[in-house]
């Protein structure tokens, strides 16, 4: 069952409605239930102090019945061909390096500093895949940080953050490395789109830069909500409910 989140109100206490998502194959009605959580009112809460309505390690991703949109950040060649011929394999861009995969788009926009980190990171991509290919890929995977058996896939769970990005999050975001062994079957065969959204990354840029705040940015720019793996044995690979002191 995939578990389906919308956040209404800012960051101070606010309620959230889950729609509880039959699998698609069985059955395509939807439930609701309404339940409260609340968050805290300020967004730099520390570790220690770390609210237990958002898991210590939650998926965050835009997503439909069919496929989960994950960011990827390019130079220009590589994202004009990539997206003239609809797939990765272009000239310029190597199955030999690790790609690194992202759902969460606060994160992408961190990492690559809204598209101005530098000339490799200058166009952002958002990669539609299946829930299939998404879940193939994660259940390939183990954590970069512990002690499991080495796997083409990698897996890190790094502080999320604020839509400003300029907020550590007291809890984790995931992003996926894709190994060479993988990677040219993923960019050949498992990638269903791909779009340029750079300039959104610009605007939102110029929105921060403005100041505009977290709720704006948010309501603006993300839309976003928990992605709960269909495959319960993902969810062991990923660690996914590992709390804190467990992911070692």
């Amino acid at each position: 069952m995939r578990l389906h989140i919308i956040a209404n109100g800012s960051f101070s206490p606010r309620h959230w409605i889950w729609k509880s998502w039959y699998p698609r194959t069985t059955q395509p009605s939807r439930s609701f239930t309404v339940v409260t959580m609340v968050a805290s009112n300020s967004l730099s809460v520390d570790q220690n102090t770390r609210t237990q309505s958002v898991p210590y390690h939650q998926i965050r991703a835009l997503y439909d019945e069919e496929s989960i949109t994950v960011y990827q950040a390019y130079n220009d060649k590589i994202a004009n061909a990539a997206v003239r011929n609809q797939t990765l394999a272009v000239p310029g861009w190597s199955c030999e390096r690790m790609t690194w995969i992202k759902p969460s788009w606060s994160w992408m926009m961190y990492r690559s500093r809204f598209s101005h980190k530098d000339k490799n990171q200058s166009r952002i991509l958002a990669i539609r895949m299946s829930h299939s290919s998404f879940e193939t890929i994660l259940m390939q995977s183990s954590l970069s940080n512990s002690s499991q058996g080495k796997q083409p896939v990698r897996v890190q769970w790094d502080p999320e953050r604020s839509p400003s990005t300029k907020t550590k999050l007291p809890y984790r975001s995931i992003q996926i490395g894709i190994g060479r062994s993988v990677a040219e079957t993923w960019a050949k065969e498992m990638i269903l789109s791909i779009e340029d959204v750079t300039e959104k990354a610009r605007l939102m840029h110029d929105d921060v830069e403005a100041g505009m705040g977290e709720k704006e940015l948010e309501e603006k720019y993300i839309n976003e909500s928990v992605y709960d793996p269909e495959n319960e044995e993902v969810r062991k690979v990923i660690r996914l409910d590992a709390e804190e002191e467990q992911i070692h």
